[in-house]
C-alpha cells in the first residue's frame, strides 16, 4: 500500500523500483554518450568538407563537385537542425520500413538518430571553429606546400587550434543529448523517461515518478557539466 506522504512515497518508489530507474538512466546515458561520439565524428567530417576552399585555378570540374556536396552538407545541417529529434526518430525508425522496406532495429535507429542529429549542430560548431582561426595559419600551411586537407589534418595546424574553441559546445552537446534522448521513448527505447512512464501508469503516482526523473536528469547533467 502507498503511504500517504509525499515523501513517503518518493521511498516506496525508490524500493520498489529503484533499479529500474538505475537500469533507464544507464540506457540514456548510453546513448547521450555513443551518440555524441558518433555525432562528433559526422560533424568533424562535415565541417571539414565545409570549409575547403575552392580556388580559382581550380578546374571547373573541381569547382563543380565541390559545390554539389557542399550543397548537400548544407541540406543535411538545416534539415536536422530545423526539425525536432521526435519527428526525425518516427521518421526515419517507421518512415525507412514503409518507404524502403528497411528494418532496423530499435537499438540501431536510437543510435542512428542521436548521431545525425548531433552530427548537424557538430559540423556548424566545426566549420566555425574552423574559420574562427586566424587565416594567416592557412596560409602558412599553404606556404610550405600543404593542401587544405593535409593543414587541417596530418599538419595539426588547424584542428588542434579549432578543438580548443570546440571543446566546450561537445559538452553541451552532451549535455542536450542526455535530455533529448526522452524523445526516444517514442520508437520503445526504454531509457529514463518510458521508465518513468511505466512506474507512474502502474501505480498513478506521476508527480512522485517525474520528481525521481527530474532529480536523476539532474544529477547526470550536471556532473558531465
Amino acid at each position: 500500500m502507498l503511504p500517504e506522504s509525499f515523501g513517503g512515497r518518493i521511498i516506496y518508489l525508490l524500493q520498489q523500483y529503484g533499479p529500474s530507474f538505475l537500469k533507464g538512466a544507464g540506457v540514456s546515458m548510453w546513448l547521450a554518450l555513443v551518440g555524441t561520439l558518433f555525432g562528433c565524428i559526422i560533424g568533424f567530417l562535415v565541417g571539414i568538407v565545409q570549409t575547403i576552399p575552392v580556388d580559382k585555378n581550380d578546374s571547373t570540374a573541381k569547382k563543380v563537385i565541390i559545390k554539389i556536396v557542399k550543397f548537400i552538407m548544407a541540406c543535411y545541417v538545416e534539415f536536422f537542425r530545423g526539425t525536432p529529434m521526435m519527428a526525425q526518430a518516427m521518421f526515419i525508425y517507421f518512415g525507412s520500413a514503409y518507404l524502403f522496406n528497411i528494418n532496423m532495429s530499435m537499438w540501431f535507429a536510437a543510435i542512428f538518430i542521436v548521431s545525425i542529429n548531433t552530427g548537424a549542430y557538430m559540423a556548424e560548431t566545426v566549420r566555425g571553429g574552423i574559420l574562427s582561426i586566424d587565416p594567416g595559419q592557412t596560409e602558412g600551411a599553404k606556404a610550405i606546400g600543404m593542401t587544405h586537407c593535409g593543414g587541417l589534418q596530418k599538419s595539426r595546424i588547424i584542428l588542434p587550434q579549432a578543438l580548443r574553441n570546440i571543446m566546450p559546445q561537445i559538452g553541451n552537446n552532451l549535455i542536450i543529448n542526455i535530455k533529448d534522448t526522452c524523445v526516444l521513448s517514442i520508437i520503445g527505447t526504454v531509457e529514463l523517461f518510458y521508465t518513468t512512464k511505466g512506474v507512474a501508469g502502474a501505480l498513478y503516482t506521476y508527480f512522485e515518478s517525474f520528481t525521481i526523473a527530474m532529480v536523476i536528469y539532474f544529477i547526470m547533467t550536471f556532473t558531465c557539466s
